[in-house]
């Protein structure tokens, strides 16, 4: 834990000490007044908590059990999301004294791993623009390997990379030649920066290589006249018929070679390495995590960098200084040997004005990864993070060549060399090994990047977040709500397998690393039960508001403020250190809508397949995100307006208490008109109208627009439908 008020660094030259920091960490102004409010909520939460369990001794009902079940699941929600907020620092490293540490010819070799899985729903050009960003890095290139794993095992995305081979010993140049900041091909073309003498040519190619690259993956195969010579013709002989993506042999291709390969202007250029994982139908493949696996023993047997990058499809490099703000920490003699990754926040671009998705995840990628960075360091999120490759082996490896000491020093192209890799990268390399459990990325849970990043701290090992001015990772960020939803409810599945797993984070996490992180895990972990109290604010007040019950205190009653003062603090909290961020109160607002969508979608969907796969009825697998845009979907996302078109099951529990609370609202204002009574039903009336704020654009999608992303009529039809019975049934209750 970060106690004192900076850090920084110095080194020795000549016999003198030179005070020249490579960083400085500071504890954030609000750190005090995030203390002192924890303290005062905290006895307002146990005042309401006290209140509900002297009830429930004096009248014992369902409506107040439910009621107690969801402010004490929102109290220990509320009291887990503390732990970011006790030390929250702000970092800024200091690249112009590098110099002083170490000169260019010792700086560590860097790897860089790009996952991609399915050439269809993740465009092989977004792969390629991802590539050719981190290729390009102003890092020495001799030090620069890129491996692009391809789990769906596809020659689209080989064919997408050959030719990208080609163009990056055009594009690497002139971005160095001409100071190009951004780097992601893409990107840049898009962009309106200075135009260069050379610039309309290397647009040009760039463009000859998406259409080629764009046509291929139209027509689903390599033909013949795309081929340039016999080796590519030798490389694309391996997919025969028996070759499927789910059963098929390791295919390892080494595209440039820096030993051998130069640019136009006769500089070295990176290596890049195309990295198939041999599949068989009969063995797991662990996902992502397998993929990232696969990965590490491919490259240590060919380069076996001490550092390594990790990166999802679409996130491209926008800072090609990147690399050496890592070294500003892992090069510095004072730094606490356990560091073994540094971790950039998920920002992504092509989001609205308004966010309207909360896509951004600013608190979950950024305000809550610097509340742990005060701690042990932040989670692992998958993409954006720098490991020092020792982090993954608990000790020597049973193969030689995947020793993290090992040196390599023959060609990468040899013979021997692509044998050992194609060895290491089949499916049967695995067996009766610790790769999965005490080596690699942890297998267990569809977050394995969660899980890997917990299990690595509980280990000792430590993390830092380091938050630059210019976003150093730009990625897509799904614009359609139901992708989103899909996404949301996939990762809820596996972090409850994190939650439940024998190294759960509430009780072994607070001992093996510290109380605090501990429950910065445990949040996270638990993510998924927000579904229960928001179910049953969403559903219970307004269902008694219809049958003229009273369930919480009058409005003249002391108690009423005790719930007054927890429902503006606990929102009023998350608005200011949302604006404290630079965010919009607009932007805010939509991020808290989207917590209400996702605990009555995502998380009850999340929540019911985890238990449901608990028990062995269903297995959920991983389901790519789509990074592919539709151009309608794209023109009303871009308008802030929600997209639905989907008539899919995520859509029903918000449907339907949409219905719920809005006819619950309009027979409470009948039934005030009629008894002139306001007070015993106040605070529900106040529920049943906040949600009906939050609803809004549920109410346009479901009456008013005509577009194709309205709700459909079935998912509309269905929710009213749901929303008469449980009318129905409520007296029981009530």
């Amino acid at each position: 834990m970060i106690h004192s008020k900076e850090m920084g660094s110095s080194t020795e030259s000549h016999g003198s000490t030179i005070h020249v920091p490579l960083h400085t960490c500071v504890l954030k102004s609000r750190t005090s007044a995030n203390r002192l409010f924890a303290i005062v909520y905290s006895f307002a939460i146990l005042s309401l908590l006290y209140r509900h369990c002297i009830a429930l001794l004096h009248s014992f009902t369902i409506v107040s059990l439910l009621i107690l079940l969801a402010d004490a699941v929102l109290a220990f929600m509320w009291a887990t999301s503390q732990a970011f907020r006790m030390c929250p620092v702000e970092r800024r490293v200091f690249i112009e004294n590098l110099e002083h540490y170490a000169k260019e010819s010792d700086y560590p070799r860097l790897d860089v791993f790009i996952c991609t899985a399915d050439p269809y729903k993740e465009p092989p050009m977004c792969v390629v623009n991802t590539a050719l960003s981190v290729m390009a890095y102003d890092y020495p290139t001799e030090k620069l390997s890129v491996y692009v794993s391809d789990d769906g095992g596809s020659k689209l995305t080989l064919f997408a990379f050959m030719e990208a081979a080609r163009f990056a010993t055009h594009w690497l140049p002139y971005c160095k030649k001409n100071k190009i900041v951004e780097r992601c091909p893409d990107a840049y073309f898009k962009s309106n920066n200075s135009w260069f003498p050379e610039t309309d040519r290397i647009k040009m190619m760039y463009e000859n290589m998406r259409v080629r690259v764009e046509n291929v993956v139209q027509e689903g195969t390599v033909s013949r006249d795309y081929m340039t010579d016999e080796g590519e013709s030798e490389a694309f002989s391996r997919w025969t018929d028996e070759f499927t993506p789910q059963n098929h042999p390791p295919v390892v291709q080494v595209l440039l070679e820096h030993s051998k390969d130069k640019d136009v202007t006769g500089h070295t250029m990176p290596n890049l390495v195309y990295v198939s994982r041999g599949k068989s139908m009969n063995l797991p493949h662990n996902f992502k995590a397998g993929a990232l696996n696969v990965l590490l023993r491919v490259s240590a047997t060919m380069t076996n960098a001490p550092v390594i990058l990790t990166l999802d499809t679409d996130m491209y490099s926008n800072d090609p200084q990147t690399p050496f703000r890592v070294l500003c920490y892992l090069l510095d003699p004072g730094m606490d040997p356990k560091l073994g990754y540094v971790q950039f926040p998920q920002i992504f671009h092509g989001i609205n004005e308004n966010d309207i998705y909360g896509g951004q995840l600013k608190l979950e990628f950024q305000i809550d990864a610097s509340g742990m960075d005060g701690l042990v360091g932040p989670s692992y999120v998958g993409t954006g993070c720098f490991f020092r490759r020792g982090v993954f082996f608990g000790g020597p490896s049973e193969t030689p060549e995947l020793n993290q000491d090992h040196l390599v020093n023959e060609s990468i192209n040899s013979k021997e060399v692509l044998a050992t890799a194609h060895h290491v990268a089949d499916c049967n390399f695995e067996k009766q090994t610790k790769w999965g459990t005490e080596m690699g990325l942890r297998y267990g849970s569809l977050v394995e990047d969660f899980y890997t990043g917990y299990l690595l701290q509980c280990k000792g090992w430590k993390s830092i977040f380091c938050n630059p001015k210019r976003p150093a990772f730009l990625g897509n960020s799904p614009i359609n709500l139901h992708s989103i939803l899909n996404q949301i409810m996939r990762w809820s599945v596996g972090l409850l397998e994190v939650a439940f797993c024998r190294y759960s984070p509430i009780t072994f996490g607070v001992k093996s690393i510290n109380p605090l992180t501990g429950l910065c895990y445990a949040h996270y972990a638990f993510w998924p039960i927000w579904s229960i109290p928001i179910t049953i604010y969403a559903f219970v007040p307004q269902l008694a508001l219809l049958n003229c019950a009273s369930i919480f205190p009058k409005a003249s009653d002391p108690w009423f403020l005790l719930y007054i003062f927890l429902f503006l603090g606990a929102y009023g909290q998350e608005c200011l250190e949302f604006m404290l961020d630079g965010e919009s109160i607009q932007r805010w607002w939509n991020n808290q809508r989207m917590w209400t969508i996702r605990g009555l979608s995502s998380f009850i969907f999340g929540l019911a397949e985890y238990w449901l796969k608990f028990i062995g009825i269903s297995t959920f697998g991983f389901n790519v995100t789509s990074k592919v845009v539709d151009e309608e979907q794209s023109k009303r996302y871009n308008q802030g307006i929600f997209d639905f078109g989907v008539p899919s099951p995520l859509f029903l529990p918000i449907t339907t208490a949409a219905v719920i609370n809005l006819v619950s609202f309009l027979w409470g204002i009948v039934h005030v008109l009629k008894q002139r009574d306001l007070e015993g039903l106040f605070m529900q009336m106040l529920l049943a109208g906040f949600a009906i704020v939050n609803c809004w654009p549920l109410y346009e999608a479901m009456v008013l627009r005509t577009d194709e992303g309205k709700m459909p009529v079935k998912i509309t039809l269905i929710s009213i439908t749901l929303a008469w019975a449980l009318y129905l049934v409520a007296p029981v209750v009530f």
